[in-house]
């Protein structure tokens, strides 16, 4: 029987951080590893391993209005089709509702 440790440090993954409102749909998990070279790939791999969390971050085959993604500690501006590298930390950041009017 083959096992594949999933990232391990002689295989490494881009790893997800999950915000505190979106861990129910990771069974509570803050971090998750996840195979991709690219955010709709990550988004991808996101989505088979909970399924429905897609819906949460995609309208339309793009990104939500109001979901921004950070890679490495950098905004991304090219949405889905921004490079991950297989070491990289990438952040979903649901939009906020409120503030001063």
């Amino acid at each position: 029987m083959l096992t594949v440790e999933m990232g391990s440090a002689a295989d490494p993954m881009p790893t997800v951080i999950i915000p505190a409102l979106m861990r129910p749909l990771t069974n509570g998990r803050d971090r998750v590893a996840v195979r991709g070279a690219s955010v709709r790939a990550v988004v991808d791999d996101l989505e088979r391993q909970f399924p429905g969390i897609k819906a949460h971050l995609l309208e339309d085959e793009d990104l939500k209005p109001g979901v921004a993604v950070s890679i490495d500690g950098e905004m991304g501006i090219g949405g889905l089709l921004d490079p991950v590298k297989e070491n990289s930390e990438v952040f979903f950041l649901p939009a906020i509702g409120g503030g001063a009017k």
